[in-house]
């Protein structure tokens, strides 16, 4: 399966990714995962904050959504990774990260990172080098746990 992936920062995205991938985050976030909650919430298009996008013949299958430091020695937050249920079972996960993890280290070299995992992906972001900073809590009635890479 030949993907191309695209990473953008937020003022290159056009119209039409823009809505695919706030599509694909609805479907997914919202809609299967029974949970309704803010995705729009002011993030996507502000300061320096990219966008990676896994595409195969004009259709998004992987995205994710990377957050600039607030400020110097912060960590870069990474959130929204998604893949759509049409092409899960085919590690694209692990792309997708790979994706995030190249841009993060074009962008940001030597910032640290973080991430809000859904908790029982906690071995997935452990297996590229996450590891547990927070205890499981609740986040939109969803079992999260904090990770960072160093």
């Amino acid at each position: 399966m030949q993907i191309t992936w695209l990473d953008c920062h937020h003022r290159e995205l056009t119209p039409q990714q823009l809505y695919r991938l706030l599509m694909l985050r609805n479907r997914v976030f919202i809609v299967e995962q029974s949970c309704p909650y803010q995705d729009v919430d002011g993030e996507d298009l502000a300061a320096d904050n990219r966008h990676i996008l896994g595409m195969l013949e004009g259709k998004l299958l992987a995205c994710a959504r990377v957050l600039t430091p607030r400020q110097a020695g912060d960590a870069v937050v990474i959130g929204r990774v998604i893949v759509s249920e049409e092409a899960r079972g085919l590690k694209l996960g692990y792309r997708l990260m790979e994706q995030v993890l190249n841009s993060c280290a074009t962008h940001w070299p030597g910032q640290p990172l973080y991430l809000s995992a859904q908790a029982h992906l906690e071995g997935f972001y452990s297996r590229l080098g996450f590891r547990a900073v927070t205890a499981v809590y609740l986040e939109d009635d969803i079992p999260h746990i904090g990770m960072q890479k160093a």
